[in-house]
């Protein structure tokens, strides 16, 4: 959720922004920070660079965990926690990939490590994941390898 809190504060919106908002938003956040007006400005130039790359990952994030997005994509979401297994899963920095086999990937975010150590050592993790981890975390969808 820190992550959320920081990408939230650098465009300066709130968790109830829209999307047509949101990139609108973003938009005028890279006007103000695009590398091609610091030339001749080296230093200027790296600065903007890194401001840049950190806006463009907070918008993607962000868009990515927006309440429109979610909505618009819960039926797959649905779908694949219905009906396919889990293939493979990772936790790093209090976030856990799931990949399905239907090839979807997505990542729960703010997931305590004991809630993940609970569902490795369960004795079905996809049981365990469907009852404790689907519906309680904030997630997004991280890719379609179909």
């Amino acid at each position: 959720m820190k992550k959320i809190v920081e990408y939230r504060k650098l465009l300066n919106v709130d968790k109830t922004v829209a999307l047509k908002d949101l990139k609108t938003i973003y938009r005028n956040a890279m006007k103000e920070s695009h590398p091609d007006k610091f030339q001749g400005d080296e230093a200027g130039l790296l600065e903007a660079e890194q401001k840049s790359k950190e806006i463009i990952e907070a918008y993607h994030f962000l868009v990515s965990i927006n309440p429109e997005t979610i909505k618009n994509g819960l039926p797959e979401f649905n779908e694949t926690i219905a009906n396919s297994t889990i293939t493979d899963y990772k936790y790093e920095n209090i976030r856990l990939s799931i990949n399905f086999s239907n090839g979807s990937a997505y990542e729960f975010i703010s997931v305590p490590k004991a809630v993940y150590i609970k569902m490795v050592n369960a004795e079905s993790p996809s049981r365990f994941a469907k009852r404790h981890i689907f519906n309680a975390y904030p997630y997004r969808k991280v890719s379609n390898q179909e």
